[in-house]
């Protein structure tokens, strides 16, 4: 199992110098992933980088851990231009993107960047096939239903993976049709629900896999627990319960738990030695 870690920016806030930091001693300890999450605008939000342009600061920073933005809210962006931004960070970073991909809940934030929050299901799964076009330098023109592609389009230079790899999250349990996206098009999926409650959804998301004519045993797998807080005692056995139900990543968490921009780092570290004890 792939372990990897969130990157605190809310707590973080600018200290750039932190944020480096962080990013390289993951790195230097060997977890595989950096995860950063998504917003545009969500009122009374608070603090958070738009995490394409902060994951290019990282990619300069960094050389081996994978970047992961999870999850971008596809359908409130423009199809083209977000196939745009991903390949350049994907090729700038030496292919170590894997987008984390949802369709949010805000309907303000829809409103704010012009998009019809009724049709994002229906377009975001549009997006996908798209986009997996483009980096694999196919052009599209004017055969889709929620953007106007005229005439037709392509991008340079292309992505290092062709496709980038697209990892859906959705609710704790995914509705029916987020179930059937991950099955038809994902590359795999954030676990979000209970343990108790993954068999059934794991179980429903294969089935879909299959019949969409896809392995199911090609779809990545991956849930969070947080190693300070309230739960922190019992992170550990938290893991191993993930490892043994057949996920293939976990994340670590060190945001939320009322520790210093300078715990961070000391938090992650004692948390491996743990793990390797």
């Amino acid at each position: 199992m792939k372990i990897g870690i969130s990157l605190p920016v809310r707590e973080m806030r600018d200290d750039l110098i932190a944020i480096k930091d962080f990013a390289q001693a993951a790195e230097d300890l060997g977890l595989t992933h950096l995860r950063v999450p998504d917003q545009v605008f969500r009122r009374n939000s608070g603090h958070l980088h738009e995490p394409m342009m902060l994951l290019s600061y990282i990619a300069a920073v960094t050389t081996k851990i994978e970047l992961v933005p999870s999850v971008i809210v596809l359908p409130a962006r423009q199809t083209v231009l977000f196939a745009k931004q991903a390949a350049e960070l994907d090729r700038l970073s030496g292919g170590r993107v894997r987008l984390g991909i949802g369709v949010g809940g805000s309907v303000e934030e829809y409103e704010s960047m012009g998009v019809n929050f009724r049709q994002r299901g229906r377009r975001c799964s549009e997006q996908m096939a798209l986009l997996q076009k483009l980096w694999r330098g196919e052009s599209i023109q004017g055969d889709t239903t929620y953007d106007a592609i005229s005439p037709e389009v392509y991008i340079d230079p292309l992505p290092v993976q062709q496709p980038i790899p697209m990892w859906i999250g959705g609710a704790g349990v995914p509705s029916k049709a987020v179930r059937q996206r991950i099955g038809a098009l994902a590359d795999g999926w954030f676990v979000l629900c209970d343990p108790t409650q993954f068999p059934e959804v794991r179980d429903s998301i294969n089935a879909f896999a299959v019949e969409a004519g896809r392995d199911p045993a090609e779809l990545g797998m991956e849930a969070g627990v947080a190693v300070v807080g309230p739960r922190q005692h019992e992170w550990q056995e938290r893991l191993t319960g993930w490892q043994e139900l057949g996920l293939t990543h976990l994340c670590l968490r060190t945001l939320g738990g009322g520790i210093s921009v300078s715990e961070h780092v000391p938090t992650m570290r004692s948390a491996l030695e743990e793990l390797q004890e």
